[in-house]
């Protein structure tokens, strides 16, 4: 029977408390099934919830921690889908990841060019996917038309400002410390805010008159309330993370004289709601933008498995510059 090392939990409470490093059976892979030689896996705010039970579901205990990570087929009944032994491949609405193997369905791996850089592979799949879906589903956006975003600096921000660039679109970045500035800048924001209450009277001068239809919120509280403030009547603001664990606080004013549309996203949602086709067209051009180099990883720092409460106090941080990583093996080993 194939084991594995992997990070588990058996009670939901502070990451760096509750998980460790264990031994598991992950089981021979049956039709459908392959079995994933893990490479690397990133720590998500979503993972961290996890642990917390904070999430928007809670797993059965115990579990394996990691909803994302980058590896190569081992085993298992592949080949129909042209999945051989060897092949890189990324995961998708998978749960496990922090382990040195996984056994999946074959529907759950995403296959990947040879010369994609494992650290971008690994975080190939939550935040630009969530990123993509934000842009295209929710406001048609046409060349030159702005995107306002909070927490620019993030995974899913910095996957936001290449993507919008990359189609013509100008991001508007709004983040909490100057010191980003110039960095978002280079990665190719078109202007970058500072998230307090000047950012309102700024945005006019910066897109010179031109309406903000689609605000981009992952913080909540008065920052989200910042983002409706500046956005035209009659635009939308999706909120997908609530990193201030403060709630949405609109005035009425802003739904009735300005008819804000107010929505929300979750990856989860949409991976269960699409169909194949749908996926398939969406990896298949993020890859392209990875591969174009307009998607890019930003690790802050890598730790191996029996490293866990390290590596889960590192990703509990502020002012990170990039994701934190479980290591399983070396990419010159691929």
């Amino acid at each position: 029977m194939p084991v594995a090392h992997a990070v588990r939990f058996h009670r939901f409470g502070p990451p760096a408390d509750v998980a460790h490093l264990e031994s598991i059976e992950i089981g021979e892979p049956g039709p459908g099934e392959v079995v994933v030689r893990m490479v690397c896996a990133p720590i998500h705010p979503a993972d961290l919830n996890r642990l917390e039970g904070r999430y928007g579901e809670k797993p059965e205990l115990p579990a394996t921690g990691g909803i994302e990570g980058f590896g190569t087929i081992e085993s298992g009944d592949g080949e129909a889908a042209g999945l051989r032994p060897g092949q890189p491949v990324a995961l998708s609405q998978t749960t496990g990841t922090w382990s040195e193997r996984i056994r999946v369905p074959v529907d759950r791996v995403v296959p990947l060019p040879q010369d994609l850089a494992p650290d971008l592979a690994a975080t190939l799949v939550i935040n630009p996917a969530t990123a993509w879906r934000m842009l295209h589903d929710f406001v048609p956006l046409t060349e030159g038309d702005w995107v306002l975003l909070n927490a620019a600096n993030s995974a899913v921000g910095r996957a936001v400002i290449g993507i919008a660039r990359s189609n013509g679109w100008r991001p508007l970045a709004v983040v909490r410390r100057p010191e980003l500035v110039p960095e978002l800048l280079d990665l190719g924001a078109s202007a970058v805010l500072l998230d307090d209450d000047q950012m309102r009277a700024a945005i006019p001068e910066i897109t010179g008159g031109a309406e903000v239809r689609l605000a981009l919120n992952a913080v909540g509280g008065a920052s989200a309330l910042r983002l409706a403030n500046a956005l035209a009547p009659g635009g939308t603001m999706v909120t997908y993370g609530a990193m201030s664990r403060r709630p949405l606080e609109l005035p009425n004013g802003l739904l009735i004289f300005k008819d804000l549309h107010i929505r929300g996203f979750w990856l989860t949602r949409w991976f269960r709601q699409a169909g194949a086709a749908a996926r398939g067209a969406m990896f298949h051009e993020l890859i392209q933008l990875a591969t174009k180099g307009v998607l890019k990883a930003g690790i802050a720092a890598e730790f191996p498995l029996s490293q866990a409460a390290a590596a889960l106090t590192a990703a509990s941080t502020d002012r990170r510059t990039g994701k934190v990583v479980f290591r399983m093996r070396p990419a010159e080993s691929i």
